[in-house]
């Protein structure tokens, strides 16, 4: 008997809600583990880095997105693909400078944070959605675009948005990374 190829929306929720209570439990552990924000902030990088560098081969298989051009169409793929394939958001995209390579991706739902009321106490640094930056960055890197990226607002901290932002520095040498025949 083979499964459906559909998920039912049911469950995704409960996967989002699993993902969420999951995401809190490990941030709570990892300020118990480290008694610096910074070292917490670094450690949630890397793993969202890691977790990037995978999941860009699930999402091009998945979304059918074509080759960009220009800085502003791999945003707006970020932000009305990637974002709303994985956490059923879509964040607008504002340009930041002339030369447009820095976006910034604002969220007006974080879903990460459905379960936090506010950031621990003397945990004032602490980025708590910072896995979100590692994963752009590391899925950005894999498609050969290096990138700048971090939150410039946050809700948990008073802000009054949460915003993402990403700097494009440069496109990373396609030949480094192809396989050899």
């Amino acid at each position: 008997m083979s499964r459906p190829a559909y998920r039912r929306p049911e469950y995704q929720k409960i996967n989002k809600d699993l993902f969420v209570l999951t995401y809190g439990a490990l941030v709570a552990q990892l300020c118990k583990d480290y008694e610096k924000d910074e070292d917490v902030n670094k450690y949630l990088d890397k793993m969202g880095y890691g977790i990037g560098t995978r999941l860009i081969e699930d999402f091009l298989a998945r979304s059918c997105v074509r080759r960009c051009h220009s800085y502003s169409e791999v945003t707006d793929i970020i932000a009305q693909v990637a974002f709303k394939m994985y956490l059923g958001i879509t964040p607008s995209v504002t340009c930041n400078n002339a030369s447009r390579n820095e976006f910034s991706l604002i969220l007006d739902k974080n879903p990460l944070v459905d379960f936090v009321e506010e950031l621990p106490a003397g945990r004032s640094s602490l980025c708590y959605c910072n896995l979100l930056c590692g994963v752009i960055r590391g899925a950005l890197e894999m498609v050969h675009l290096s990138a700048d990226v971090s939150f410039l607002q946050d809700r948990l901290k008073g802000d009054k948005v949460t915003e993402i932002g990403i700097t494009f520095l440069k496109k990373l040498d396609e030949k480094k990374y192809r396989r050899k025949k």
